[in-house]
């Protein structure tokens, strides 16, 4: 049986709509759909468990070939952290030979229309006890209900749903010399219930039918600027190519020489994962059997299940010192993204003794 951790247990199998889920996990977070052949890593997906990972005697591959048969977007329901199980089949060598990596039935299509949506990083008065929240003037207009500003002074209730499917209720107005949006009453409670922070963000979404839902994305330790967002680039076409690695998927700064480090994540945070569940799942992927996967993508941990066409595409570049690159990023309050660029100094095998075969690279850089 697939041994998950009290955090997985205490989510009750209850799925989230995927919108709010991708919403609140962020712009650069991308799952493969359903009935995609992938590669699993299981180097990558060691990094996400919360102590030593031993395979003792097994002969473990640094990837192997799966296909996502089955997914389901959850939260955890104290901390409302986003998290995805995916059950995987491995295949044989032979099954790899399809031009296309993604057969999409009916069930597996990803909708291409993005719902509207908008994230804000908490300030230290809006996480401030007794205190309101500033609305953006953007959600205001584009996201919640529309206010009526014939009315003196223009106020409304609105009623949000957060991932648990729990309704809270928000008293919205339009008030103040400038005048602003703000959330009033029922603020306060959501704050002290869900234990936000300043650095924390919020994320309000218009469903598809017309709810309003809203999320949380927790303040990030670590990484540049204290929390901003990396991609792990696996599934990126542009014109540079694009950084990978095999460590955490973020860069830490060195302000004498101005150079990036990638690091392992398994030495810099604490895992989402009891490490008995990767061995057993490498166990089962390593004997051909289905197995399933818990991925948190808000840990700043590696993707470890990647499609094949992403990974071959990724491991045609040759790294090397002097080669130019450029990385996107995903700014606090995930209204657009930006780039890293500079200079790979240095290339390195992640861990040539445990890892001999990984195609995971730790590449040091010189941003411009």
């Amino acid at each position: 049986m697939f041994m998950v951790n009290s955090m997985e247990r205490r989510s009750s199998e209850r799925c989230l709509d995927s919108q709010l889920w991708h919403a609140c996990a962020g712009a650069m977070v991308q799952m493969p759909p359903l009935n995609t052949k992938v590669f699993y890593f299981p180097q990558g997906h060691a990094e996400h468990a919360h102590g030593k990972v031993d395979f003792g005697q097994t002969r473990v591959p640094p990837l192997i070939p799966c296909r996502v048969s089955a997914m389901k977007f959850m939260a955890d329901p104290d901390t409302d952290e986003v998290f995805v199980k995916m059950r995987l089949n491995p295949l044989r060598e032979n099954e790899l030979n399809f031009e296309d990596d993604c057969f999409l039935g009916k069930n597996g299509v990803v909708s291409q229309d993005k719902p509207a949506s908008f994230a804000k990083t908490l300030t230290q008065s809006d996480a401030n006890n007794g205190g309101g929240f500033s609305v953006p003037r953007y959600c205001a207009e584009t996201i919640f209900p529309r206010l009526d500003y014939s009315a003196e002074p223009p106020v409304q209730t609105i009623i949000a749903k957060d991932v648990h499917g729990q309704c809270w209720k928000f008293r919205h107005i339009y008030r103040g010399t400038p005048r602003r949006h703000l959330l009033t009453t029922g603020w306060s409670n959501f704050v002290n219930q869900k234990k936000l922070v300043a650095g924390d963000s919020i994320v309000f979404l218009r469903a598809e039918n017309g709810d309003l839902c809203v999320g949380i994305r927790r303040a990030k330790k670590g990484g540049i600027g204290g929390g901003t967002e990396l991609s792990s680039c696996w599934n990126n076409n542009h014109a540079a190519p694009p950084l990978f690695g095999g460590g955490s998927g973020f860069l830490c700064g060195n302000e004498k020489n101005n150079s990036l480090l990638m690091r392992k994540g398994s030495h810099e945070f604490i895992g989402r994962v009891e490490a008995e569940s990767v061995v057993e799942a490498v166990t089962c992927a390593v004997n051909g059997k289905p197995f399933e996967v818990v991925y948190y993508p808000r840990a700043s941990t590696p993707e470890f299940c990647v499609k094949v066409s992403s990974v071959r595409a990724a491991m045609q570049i040759q790294w090397c010192s002097g080669m130019r690159f450029k990385m996107p990023f995903e700014t606090e309050d995930s209204s657009r993204i930006s780039w890293f660029m500079g200079t790979i100094s240095s290339v390195q095998v992640s861990d040539p003794i445990h890892w001999p075969d990984s195609p995971w690279r730790l590449l040091q850089v010189y941003t411009i």
